[in-house]
């Protein structure tokens, strides 16, 4: 695994998290009528998974086992191998969830949900990255 790949990807990553921090309203009805601030927190949580995603796979490359078939599998591998916790993976296939609406617009998003998640997980995102950088060091 290469360090300065995971690295940039951490990086990317909190650059995710200081934008939606830095576009998130101090209430929620803002953020429903907001068009302007609904795209940039939703573009920025789907990248966030993503990161998070894209570095889980650069990790499992150095490990044996299993193949992985889904975003989902990614969190639940690197539960199993110790990497993240069991609670964090759940937290972050649940964004996973998120991620597939907000991208493939199964069905409406429910932006109470997005201002839980810009409220209360972002510190999952954070989280991953604690474990990330546990990992190379």
């Amino acid at each position: 695994m290469e360090a300065e790949i995971l690295i940039a990807k951490m990086e990317s990553l909190s650059r995710c998290i200081l934008r939606i921090e830095s576009k998130c309203p101090d209430q929620k009805h803002i953020l429903k009528e907001n068009l302007d601030l609904q795209d940039i927190i939703v573009i920025n949580l789907e990248r966030a998974v993503q990161q998070c995603v894209d570095t889980g796979l650069h990790i499992l490359s150095d490990y044996a086992g299993s193949p992985v078939n889904s975003m989902a599998d990614v969190f639940q591998s690197l539960a199993k191998n110790s990497i993240i916790s069991e609670k964090l993976a759940l937290n972050l296939i649940a964004a996973v969830g998120f991620r597939n609406i907000a991208v493939h617009e199964y069905r409406s998003i429910d932006w109470n949900i997005v201002w839980s998640i810009i409220n209360a997980n972002l510190n999952d995102f954070r989280d991953f990255q604690k474990a990330v950088l546990h990992l190379l060091s």
